[in-house]
């Protein structure tokens, strides 16, 4: 087993892609008998707030880790573009190329579907809910069950809380105003839009207000009123709709290669989960900080129209929701196993919640 593992901290590796060189030493260098360095990617561009940089975000959580390990543990940071193109995370690391990625479990929906379930469900468990089912629910143990066939494990290291609805270029009043709707949405969200008529694109955030300004798309969803301002999503789309239908939470996530993971010492394994479990607190505590401030904003100097979203697409979209998930649950083993467990944990934490925050909250 130690001759296994120093052959595995040993090897040269270089990867091409897109044509561009991904070369280091190796994947996981010990300069001495208990120091790492190892490379994180990152879906999102450069600079980003949350999922880039800033409180509890990935380059946060690389230096939070750096410091509780007493520089024995290091992890140098890649945005996206900058290493990998936006969307290769995954692979990379299942391949072992790269040893970290930080992005959203329901970019990978293509390859696992069940992987969706771990970034947030319509109409599903809100934050407190989605944390207390993956650290406390069998959600954490069913992540790296579904993963290890890929050679991964993961773990939450963000929340940015309730997303709203999303931009619109013209208002939406009706069922019927979606169809044929072009929007930007990720996840099983997006599959419950497809069933009303929208006509669904996946784009990086970065491409995001570009295709909105041309008309490329005629609504996008990204996050809430600071990130999406900083899009300038306002610039291009003046109704902003909220009902938090589609994402009541949305966890980043911390993706490890799993050979690499076991290699490491189980303090530094400790200290990784405390980190990104800190960086989930954080995060969201910062996303709640900034996002009234921004939002005041955008309506009274920018001329954005927020408004919930109407009841009647709301119910329909609830009951499109329901339908798209017991499909999928049908359709794919895997998917049942995770729906079964989620389902089953939000109706006990809502028979929790109708008796704690709901009252609270209609007051």
């Amino acid at each position: 087993m130690a001759n296994s593992r120093r052959q595995f901290l040993g090897n040269a590796l270089a990867a091409t892609v897109a044509g561009a060189a991904v070369a280091t030493p190796s994947i996981v260098q010990a300069h001495s008998k208990d120091a790492f360095n190892m490379r994180m990617t990152n879906a999102y561009p450069p600079g980003s707030p949350f999922y880039v940089q800033g409180p509890g975000s990935p380059m946060d959580f690389c230096k939070k880790v750096e410091e509780m390990s007493g520089g024995r543990l290091n992890i140098q940071h890649f945005a996206a573009g900058e290493l990998l193109p936006a969307l290769e995370g995954f692979n990379a690391v299942s391949s072992g190329t790269i040893e970290m990625n930080a992005a959203n479990a329901y970019f990978w929906a293509g390859k696992i579907p069940a992987a969706q379930f771990f970034t947030t469900v319509p109409f599903g468990l809100n934050t407190q809910g989605m944390n207390a089912w993956l650290y406390h629910g069998g959600g954490m143990e069913l992540w790296h069950e579904i993963y290890e066939p890929h050679g991964l494990v993961a773990f939450p290291m963000g929340n940015t809380g309730v997303q709203m609805t999303g931009w619109f270029r013209n208002p939406v009043e009706t069922v019927a105003d979606l169809k044929g709707l072009k929007m930007r949405i990720p996840g099983l969200a997006g599959k419950v839009y497809s069933e009303l008529g929208v006509t669904v694109r996946l784009l990086p955030g970065g491409e995001i207000f570009p295709a909105l300004e041309r008309g490329v798309i005629d609504a996008a969803e990204f996050v809430g009123p600071y990130q999406d301002r900083r899009l300038g999503l306002h610039k291009a789309a003046k109704y902003y709709y909220t009902t938090g239908w589609h994402e009541p939470t949305n966890v980043t996530e911390l993706l490890i290669n799993k050979e690499v993971w076991e290699s490491l010492p189980k303090d530094l394994q400790m200290i990784v989960k405390m980190a990104a479990q800190a960086s989930v607190t954080e995060s969201l505590s910062w996303s709640e900080s900034v996002n009234a401030e921004a939002l005041a904003d955008l309506v009274q100097n920018e001329g954005v129209i927020a408004q919930p979203l109407p009841q009647e697409i709301v119910t329909s979209l609830k009951e499109a929701t329901f339908d798209t998930l017991s499909s999928m649950a049908a359709a794919d083993p895997q998917t049942k196993k995770v729906y079964d467990s989620f389902m089953a944990f939000k109706e006990k934490h809502a028979s929790w919640a109708a008796l704690s925050e709901k009252p609270f909250l209609n007051l």
